[in-house]
């Protein structure tokens, strides 16, 4: 009986060595290949991948019972190193099949090894991306200069902080982490002592950048944190967890500066659309005391040379009494023939009466000045003008006034700057009907009311404009100045018609030809683009995308040097690029009026700012 069961089970042993033959062959043959390395596995063996099987139990056994056995397999090994030749006896097939097994066992641990680095790769990547994408975010948040409301007034932006202060940040940080992990580790008592030392750290810090601003006691609040840190370090460090407990950190607080630079963009725009109260002050003083005068103080002299084209002519639309007295401060004083220069002025008529009596009382020396009331403009009306027409419609209205809009801190702040007022006023629009205004003259020099002149612009009028319409300072410096920046260019109307790459120009400082805007028709352009316009679909509100429409292939570039751009958003700007520019233009927010102005570009405006007049000092405007 004995024998039978052993005779079975070389049977058995034999009959499978054939199958394990050609795995062994195949693993031989991937690693001369190179896919597969057992040599890599043969020191990280687990447990939990050794096996043992039917077929080693019975050949175990019945070398047990029959040492005659054994010695037929030692001779089969020697034969087996000897010859080319498998010897088919049953004395060998104890050696055939331990040298299978033993392949087929340390392929089953390649395989288990390969899946378990190829998942602990895949972690690894996927936290290598989370980390590299939660890095770029927090990059790019301090780039826009929206998000820094907090510097705006600072001479200098300090971007190295002291040392102390760094150090006390930096622990409070890691005193969160690892208060996180005593909490989850249930160690309160140390949980409660890194809540007590994060608490005084943080009244110690304060608002500090420096090391000067830091409370007296900061140094003892150092010790005394460094000394719970090594301890928490000691007790619940978990570099795993910490690193998550960091990203998540940097993640959380990326998201809470893009939250507070939508409210900062939402509150300069809103801050940007008001009047400040010393200059609401200043113009209704103004106006009170001008319809007191009797009507024969209310003429401005040499009025006999506002249709003189021979003189120097300006344009200039504003309702900002302060800010247009700037700008003709600053042109005669820098004026070589003062008395061959003349404004003229076009307000509404809220500010009409404060504009004349300003000017009444504060001439601009020999140089000729007249005021407008833009409406007694009687040709400027809805049946001739698109945009009065647009203003006037229930699309229109709604957009501006609809009761429901979104108007708090955190949404509606993309489109608010699109529904400032200026866009509603005529003033803003004035500038495509210079020849309808002026019809007796040749040239005029375009100017906003937030530049500042600092040098004599008499050299403007004899550019030659090569038969052009505009001259102006073009903008495209940057890719976000031509004119895909402005326009809808998936328009088809503005696709056939413009270069989506053409050059953006500065409107702010234009020295226009009246006589070519009247042979090209410059309003009636400006009409059909404006017609085509009336559902925004070409562009948002504003003056400058029409411009470029308008005046496409008829600007003529002036030398950057006459206008300096970007003072109202630019931190960055060249002081020498300043001081040599004929203009410096405040585009933007920042008003030099305005409290949130940049510090160190308001002097250029201020300059020309007499705060002892009795108007300024009594209405409390502070320099």
């Amino acid at each position: 009986m004995f024998r039978s069961i052993l005779t079975f089970a070389v049977c058995l042993v034999l009959y499978i060595s054939f199958g394990l033959q050609m795995i062994d062959a195949i693993a031989a043959s991937q690693q001369e290949a190179g896919a597969l390395s057992v040599d890599f596995f043969r020191n990280r063996e687990s447990p939990s991948w050794k096996t043992d099987d039917l077929a080693n139990d019975l050949s175990n056994a019945s070398l047990d019972v029959d040492d005659k056995v054994k010695s037929v397999n030692s001779s089969a090994e020697h034969d087996l190193s000897t010859t080319d030749k498998a010897p088919k006896e049953d004395t060998d097939e104890h050696q055939v099949d331990t040298a299978a097994k033993n392949a087929r066992r340390k392929l089953r641990e390649k395989r288990r090894e390969k899946r378990a680095m190829d998942l602990v790769r895949k972690d690894d990547e996927a936290r290598v991306k989370l980390e590299n994408a939660a890095i770029e975010r927090s990059k790019a948040v301090d780039s826009a200069v929206l998000g820094k409301y907090s510097i705006w007034r600072k001479e200098n932006e300090n971007e190295n902080s002291d040392s102390t202060v760094r150090l006390m940040r930096d622990q409070i940080i890691m005193a969160r982490v690892y208060s996180v992990l005593a909490k989850s580790k249930n160690k309160n008592d140390l949980y409660q002592e890194l809540q007590t030392r994060i608490k005084e750290s943080q009244r110690a810090v304060g608002e500090a950048t420096a090391d000067s601003d830091l409370h007296h006691s900061a140094p003892e609040k150092i010790r005394l944190m460094g000394q719970i840190l090594s301890k928490a370090r000691e007790d619940v460090y978990d570099c795993k967890v910490v690193t998550q407990r960091l990203r998540a950190m940097l993640q959380s607080a990326d998201e809470q500066v893009r939250s507070l630079k939508k409210q900062s963009t939402f509150l300069s725009q809103l801050a940007a659309k008001t009047i400040p109260n010393s200059i609401h002050c200043l113009s209704m003083r103004l106006t009170i005391d001008y319809y007191l005068l009797p009507m024969e103080k209310r003429k401005f002299p040499r009025s006999e040379n506002l249709e003189n084209p021979e003189l120097y002519h300006y344009a200039l639309f504003s309702d900002n009494v302060l800010a247009a007295s700037v700008v003709v401060n600053s042109t005669i004083m820098n004026a070589k023939e003062p008395e061959k220069h003349v404004f003229h002025l076009v307000t509404d008529k809220l500010n009409f009466g404060a504009m004349n009596m300003w000017f009444l009382l504060n001439p601009p020396g020999k140089a000729t000045i007249h005021v407008e009331n833009v409406d007694e403009f009687k040709w400027l009306n809805s049946s001739y003008c698109p945009v009065l027409r647009q203003l006037e419609s229930a699309a229109m209205k709604e957009y501006y006034f609809k009761a429901d809009r979104p108007t708090t801190l955190s949404a509606g702040s993309s489109n608010l700057k699109y529904r400032n007022p200026k866009y509603l006023s005529m003033l803003n629009h004035l500038r495509f009907y210079l020849p309808q205004v002026y019809p007796k003259l040749d040239k005029i020099l375009f100017l906003d009311d937030d530049i500042v002149v600092q040098k004599d612009l008499t050299g403007l009028w004899d550019v030659d404009l090569n038969g052009k319409v505009n001259g102006a300072v073009e903008t495209c410096g940057e890719s976000f100045h031509r004119f895909d920046k402005y326009i809808n260019f998936s328009n088809p109307h503005i696709a056939r018609n413009f270069d989506p790459n053409a050059c953006g120009w500065a409107y702010g400082m234009n020295i226009f030809d009246l006589k070519e805007w009247k042979k090209k028709d410059i309003t009636g352009i400006y009409h059909k683009w404006q017609n085509m316009n009336e559902d925004r679909v070409l562009w948002k509100l504003g003056t400058l995308p029409p411009g470029l429409l308008t005046f496409y292939k008829l600007t003529h570039p002036l030398d950057k040097s006459w206008h300096v751009l970007g003072l109202g958003y630019n931190p960055s700007i060249d002081r020498s690029e300043i001081d040599n520019a004929a203009v410096v233009h405040y585009n933007g927010n920042m008003k030099p009026w305005l409290e949130l102005a940049m510090t160190k570009y308001r002097p250029y405006w201020t300059r020309y700012i007499k705060y002892d007049h009795p108007y300024i000092r009594g209405c409390n405007l502070a320099e």
